[in-house]
């Protein structure tokens, strides 16, 4: 693939509002691009305006919201992603889902962006968190598994597809074969239980907006990352 030809340099926000966003900063400042990468801890509107991209981390996603709102985030953020990337994992994921099953009582914010219906929790609690061989799509070196840490995951139930909105890219897959037997996949639609239902989607790219219901950011794998840059990032700069 050519490398795209950009001229100046590359800000990547995190937001850091709560969860692991020390570590996507980590893997950022890892990556090699002829660019450099510039990345900056999102915690106001200010912040937000210097970013070219923006990744929501894992943590609590209710909590992450309620935080957004209270930091005056939360339209900002939502116009924000109708004009540049956006990358949730995990519990940023489910922000930016369309639409949400499983949430708190009292309902979920979301910002949307994704054409895609998530559960929370659906692979089940802390204690059932666990980790499985990715195989993936677009990442360099595509034939070594990436290893997906699953910590109170997401699970993909719907696809939304429209000829109004980009088409959904598959990034990775879980095998339904190394999900642990104390997990249960939350049958959606008793006609899409097959080997590739939605529910085996764990990440996956919509226009220049991408999702992992997984955290890369909690591996020494920056695959992601670069694949976040390269594809979504870049190309928008030109």
């Amino acid at each position: 693939m050519a490398h795209v030809q950009v001229s100046n340099n590359v800000t990547v926000g995190i937001l850091a509002l709560q969860g692991a966003f020390a570590e996507h900063q980590t893997a950022l400042q890892k990556l090699s691009f002829q660019e450099k990468i510039a990345v900056v801890l999102v915690r106001t509107a200010e912040d937000l305006s210097v970013c070219d991209a923006l990744i929501i981390p894992g943590g609590e996603s209710t909590t992450i919201a309620l935080l957004a709102k209270l930091a005056g985030l939360l339209e900002p953020l939502r116009t924000f992603l109708q004009k540049k990337p956006v990358w949730g994992t995990c519990a940023g994921a489910i922000l930016l889902a369309q639409a949400v099953e499983n949430t708190k009582k009292g309902g979920q914010e979301l910002l949307g962006g994704i054409s895609v219906t998530v559960v929370r929790n659906g692979w089940g609690s802390q204690v059932e968190s666990f980790e499985a061989p990715l195989s993936t799509d677009g990442l360099r070196d595509p034939t070594t598994p990436f290893m997906g840490v699953f910590i109170r995951a997401p699970v993909v139930l719907a696809l939304h597809p429209s000829t109004e909105n980009p088409p959904i890219e598959i990034i990775a897959r879980l095998p339904i074969s190394l999900v642990p037997k104390s997990q249960k996949l939350m049958v959606h639609d008793e006609g899409d239980c097959g080997p590739h239902d939605s529910q085996s989607i764990v990440a996956l790219r919509q226009g220049r907006h991408m999702l992992t219901t997984f955290h890369p950011e909690l591996t020494k794998d920056i695959r992601f990352h670069e694949y976040f840059v390269r594809t979504c990032v870049l190309p928008t700069l030109v």
